[in-house]
């Protein structure tokens, strides 16, 4: 469903990434990990076509997202929830959203119910929310298709304890639908819960990836990420 091949990329003689290849299949959840500057973000923006690859092919849905049918229907992306018109309202947010995907106004009803925003938090302009409601716009801005692939960087980011434990059970409830979810987090706690597989990354490198159980070894995926990590550098990403 996701899969990134032998992916390298180079700003101004650095390399951001360096032949990245890994998949993210029908069903599961993969958590995405790594320090600061580890290139997760250059590899989701080159995913969903804002960046191209020095070399290498990533592909959504068996094909590269800028040549997807609507890509904005087939697949949802959550990657800055800052990036959103501070002086526009929620309801507004969403609706030029559905207008964009050819969808019925309906389905802003729908997705806020989904994401927890009320009636009367909708009607606030985006500059008035708090970092979790934003990012429950975000997430509700990416599920307006019905997608079947998700593409989330750091969608947990100021969501409360209540906040986190609802994007988990969706997060679960998406893919027991049979679809794919990339997840991009510092909270290595909750991706232990909620992934099926992480990927490792540092220094544009990926250092290791499989299931969680396999990388815990008895240990905590915390402690793990740790020990891998502890050389890789903050190069531009």
């Amino acid at each position: 469903m996701i899969e990134f091949s032998h992916v390298s990329k180079v700003y101004k003689g650095v390399k951001a990434l360096d032949d990245v290849s890994f998949t993210v299949g029908a069903g599961s959840v993969t958590g995405f990990l790594g320090p600061n500057g580890a290139g997760k973000s250059t590899a989701m923006r080159i995913l969903v076509g804002l960046s191209r690859p020095t070399s290498g092919s990533a592909t959504v849905l068996g094909r590269p997202y800028t040549e997807l049918d609507c890509p904005g229907s087939q697949v949802g992306t959550l990657l800055d929830a800052g990036a959103q018109h501070p002086g526009r309202t929620g309801r507004e947010i969403l609706t030029l959203g559905v207008m964009m995907l050819g969808l019925p106004v309906s389905r802003v009803d729908e997705v806020l119910d989904l994401v927890g925003l009320t009636g009367r938090e909708s009607r606030r302009t985006v500059g008035g929310y708090s970092l979790g409601m934003r990012q429950r716009l975000g997430i509700g801005h990416a599920l307006l298709g019905r997608p079947k692939a998700l593409i989330l960087d750091e969608p947990a980011n100021g969501l409360d304890p209540q906040g986190i434990q609802w994007m988990r059970e969706l997060l679960r409830g998406f893919s027991g639908s049979g679809c794919s979810v990339l997840l991009s987090s510092h909270l290595l706690h909750e991706v232990e819960q909620v992934a099926d597989h992480v990927v490792m990354i540092g220094r544009g490198r990926v250092l290791i990836q499989g299931t969680v159980d396999e990388l815990r070894r008895g240990r905590s995926l915390e402690q793990t990420f740790l020990e891998l990590t502890a050389n890789a550098d903050r190069s531009t990403a």
